[in-house]
């Protein structure tokens, strides 16, 4: 499946945050056209050297059943910063994404979306490149103000950036560590919120991450 090229990845940091800084402008939060049918997850994970990255996509029906993945490898170019994770892992998720056969409604990414020091994470930086809506669903928190919710499943706090709502600490599972939820593009946190939450069977992470995780990681192990 294609997708935009909206810039080069070999780039060094002080070029990367001038591209987050330059692209923000252009995330789209609002609620979703019509519910989501097809729902995908996208985890990237690493070999031993850290010279490679396998990027993974697993693409769930309403009834969380897998319809299709794809997976794909790409050398790594950057250095791990926090905060600029899209330039380390969305080289082997575009190519993953052009294995596709099938356009899910909406993508999952283990990261940020707005919930972000530049409000433009992972998560927002792949919804553009794909134009299609993406939600951040990520296990640490890089805002200040995250407030963990009750300890009962399906529990949630806002997460706010300058008293603006920019997502949720949601908990998924009775007495496990929350995720921090937010809207990537074409989506709003209300909704984000609302599909990991059902999209979660028991575990922390929601089905379509849990595989493309779970898929990733026997990539990288292979």
């Amino acid at each position: 499946m294609e997708h935009l090229r909206l810039h080069s990845w070999n780039v060094d940091r002080a070029e990367a945050e001038r591209i987050q800084q330059r692209l923000r402008a252009h995330v789209v939060v609002r609620p979703p056209d019509q519910p989501p049918r097809l729902i995908a997850g996208a985890d990237a994970a690493y070999d031993e050297t850290r010279t490679t990255a396998w990027g993974a996509i697993v693409v769930l029906d309403e009834s969380l059943r897998i319809v299709e993945s794809a997976t794909a490898s790409a050398p790594i170019r950057f250095p791990y910063v926090a905060g600029l994770l899209a330039f380390r892992e969305a080289p082997p998720l575009l190519a993953a994404w052009q294995q596709l056969k099938t356009r899910p409604d909406v993508l999952i990414l283990d990261g940020h979306g707005i919930a972000h020091p530049a409000r433009f994470g992972l998560a927002s930086h792949l919804g553009l490149w794909l134009n299609v809506p993406t939600i951040g669903c990520a296990k640490t928190c890089m805002t200040r103000d995250c407030p963990f919710p009750a300890q009962a499943a399906g529990s949630k706090t806002p997460i706010l950036q300058n008293s603006e709502l920019v997502g949720f600490v949601l908990r998924t599972r009775d007495r496990v560590k929350p995720v921090f939820v937010s809207p990537g593009h074409l989506m709003d946190p209300e909704s984000a919120a609302r599909i990991i939450r059902d999209c979660c069977r028991g575990y922390r992470l929601p089905e379509p991450l849990r595989q493309a995780n779970r898929l990733a990681n026997l990539l990288r192990n292979s």
